[in-house]
């Protein structure tokens, strides 16, 4: 995600020394949209350690109480909790299942939402929110507008340069040197793939292996990739239609 990476970079400096130059003010945050298993969280993550500051979670639906006013106070006081951990990253992952505009929950979902957004809008301590989505034509327009988020990016599907560096990195991860395998075949193969199946190819493989005694190998691997149906086939109309939303209205994160 090399243009993700080079927007956080740029923001580095202005997020860390905000406290000391008034000059600059704080970034606020980014809502990455992209499909499933493209490496959201993980670059919510990454942030954090780019940057070398606590990465703190936040889970809206544990917040809801079926007491009138509770869900609102709840939330408050998890924010008011990010701002004292200050500076930090706060990250909210699948945004749209904890906020929505329902009118079916006594308008609780609105007034939590109307906590949130008066919270990003006034806030002035280095918290930087980092919201994933997967549907964002059902988050209200005003929780994404300028001012109260930075930018969107949209993490797409790994090109296969990218699905290549992805195979070696999970090889390597279990203790496999990625030049014994043709990287290359099996990113080409695995067209469509999310990061995530990628992943799942090898641990299905080696699963594979190890109950038949074998050495991993290249071939074990592309069977477990020729017998796997990824998502951008299961789910492409889907897909197709995130993809022509994000044009022209997101900015790719690679």
């Amino acid at each position: 995600l090399n243009n993700l990476k080079a927007w956080v970079r740029q923001r580095e400096r202005a997020f860390l020394d905000s406290r000391t130059n008034n000059a600059l003010e704080p970034p606020k945050g980014v809502m990455l949209l992209g499909i499933q298993g493209s490496g959201k969280s993980l670059a919510a993550k990454a942030i954090a350690g780019l940057w070398g500051v606590p990465l703190l979670r936040l889970d809206i639906a544990t917040l809801y109480n079926k007491f009138i006013g509770e869900s609102e106070r709840n939330l408050r006081e998890s924010l008011e909790q990010a701002d004292l951990m200050a500076p930090c990253v706060l990250w909210i992952d699948e945004i749209e299942k904890g906020i929505s505009v329902s009118q079916t929950d006594n308008s609780t979902s609105q007034r939590m939402l109307g906590t949130l957004l008066t919270w990003m809008a006034e806030r002035k301590s280095s918290v930087f929110l980092v919201a994933t989505s997967n549907d964002v034509t059902s988050l209200p327009p005003e929780l994404i507008r300028k001012g109260r988020l930075d930018e969107i990016f949209f993490v797409d599907l790994p090109t296969s340069a990218l699905r290549q560096e992805i195979i070696a990195i999970h090889l390597a991860k279990r203790g496999f040197d990625p030049v014994s395998f043709d990287t290359e075949l099996l990113a080409e193969q695995s067209d469509g793939f999310s990061g995530a199946e990628l992943e799942q190819a090898v641990v299905a493989a080696l699963y594979s292996v190890s109950a038949a005694g074998e050495a991993l190998s290249t071939e074990h691997i592309l069977r477990e990739i020729d017998s796997t149906y990824p998502l951008s086939v299961t789910m492409g109309e889907k897909i197709n239609a995130l993809r022509q939303w994000s044009s022209g209205r997101t900015v790719l994160a690679d």
